[in-house]
């Protein structure tokens, strides 16, 4: 954390000393709108010094390891169902995160790796969309396959088209913060 380079603070450090008589949340928020408006930079003191590091801070790589989880759990349900049928209403929900959401969630994490490409409700809107059109497609292709579009082939290749490009846009953010100022060591 730092305003500039002479004069280098940890974010609690600045914080403890702007809160002298103020409410925390007030220093906070103003903080919060000093970054958001760059006259504070923050860096990280401890970066990672390569992928696998990256690959397993969770600071960095928490939606990844999130991705894998929800899918996980949706095969899971889907096995269960036949088994316990109350999981039935769990499979709707998280089902519908699986095919509505997470195949265009990771696509657009791999096709704009850096945060500040878009706001989070653009990558929201296009998560989505993106899905929309996805989900489809993968259809389509296995419709042309000796397996057909049944229940295990399609989330057989949903889940290794959401895990491949997941790995791809981690691979491709750990580039971009690789290259950046936040990345570096002073």
């Amino acid at each position: 954390m730092s305003r500039s380079r002479e004069n280098t603070k940890t974010l609690e450090q600045l914080v403890a000393e702007l809160s002298r008589g103020e409410k925390v949340f007030v220093v906070l928020k103003r903080v919060y709108s000093d970054v958001k408006s760059k006259r504070i930079k923050l860096t990280d003191p401890n970066p990672p010094k390569d992928f696998v590091e990256y690959f397993f801070r969770a600071d960095y790589s928490l939606w990844l390891w999130s991705v894998v989880v929800l899918v996980v759990l949706t095969l899971l349900l889907v096995a269960l169902t036949p088994i316990a049928p109350w999981v039935v209403y769990a499979r709707y929900v998280v089902g519908s995160i699986y095919v509505l959401f997470l195949p265009g969630y990771v696509t657009i994490e791999a096709l704009y790796p850096r945060e500040d490409d878009l706001s989070p409700l653009e990558r929201l809107a296009l998560s989505i969309g993106l899905s929309l059109a996805i989900v489809p497609l993968i259809g389509l292709v296995l419709n042309y396959t000796p397996w057909g579009i049944r229940l295990d082939p399609i989330l057989a290749s949903l889940s290794v088209y959401i895990v491949v490009i997941a790995f791809i846009a981690m691979y491709r953010k750990y580039v971009v913060l690789a290259k950046s100022s936040l990345f570096r060591q002073a």
